[in-house]
């Protein structure tokens, strides 16, 4: 199936990863149009000139972590479509590893086995990722959830060795329909990342801001 996808340039960053520019994504900043292909071939725009997109830079399909927090977000699906929130969800896998692994999350998947998203947007690996001291007991409650979908058969057994490595750093993006990055979280270890209850409340904020006086 074909995932390449399609990005404008950003402005040059200073964080370098495997030796190509990155960037750093700043508050304010504007993101060009970038169009994208799902794990299953469907195309979107991002920004969505509709609704606010939260881009969330996820580890490797089958990540523990990673599961149990996308699923606490399907779980308030319709609280997110509510609100007009576009999930757009980034792994540093396959979209074949993708289909298997994540098949029941409500949500868009792109593949970017090759991290050029990552790069694009300043989205960092550290070996900090699950050597943080904060990271470990998620990283536990992970591994037995993950042991009980397993066991259940609901989710397929992780890599152990996994594409792009086990030391990725997650970041989520708000990005309203006019491209404005409105609000931006880079990880320090692997469980770093917005609640649903985090995202709601930045949404309500902006749309606050949005009311006439």
């Amino acid at each position: 199936m074909k995932t390449e996808n399609r990005q404008t340039e950003q402005r040059p960053g200073s964080t370098s990863i495997s030796g190509v520019r990155s960037n750093k994504i700043t508050l304010g900043q504007l993101i060009n149009r970038q169009d994208w292909i799902t794990v299953k071939g469907t195309h979107i725009c991002i920004p969505s000139e509709k609704e606010f997109v939260h881009l969330q830079f996820r580890r490797f399909a089958g990540c523990p972590v990673c599961n149990m927090h996308l699923q606490s977000f399907a779980r308030r699906y319709d609280e997110l479509t509510a609100a007009g929130i576009h999930e757009v969800v980034v792994f540093h896998s396959s979209a074949k590893d993708l289909l298997i692994s994540e098949d029941k999350i409500p949500f868009d998947l792109i593949a970017d086995p090759d991290k050029r998203l990552y790069v694009k947007f300043g989205v960092e690996s550290s070996p900090r990722a699950i050597l943080n001291p904060q990271a470990w007991w998620p990283v536990i409650r992970a591994i037995v959830y993950s042991l009980g979908e397993i066991i259940r058969k609901q989710s397929a057994v992780p890599p152990i060795n996994p594409a792009g490595g086990s030391f990725g750093l997650p970041a989520d993006f708000l990005i309203d329909s006019n491209g404005r990055v409105i609000a931006s979280k880079y990880g320090q270890h692997a469980d770093d990342q917005w609640s649903v209850d985090e995202l709601l409340a930045k949404v309500n904020a902006k749309q606050r801001t949005l009311l006439p006086a």
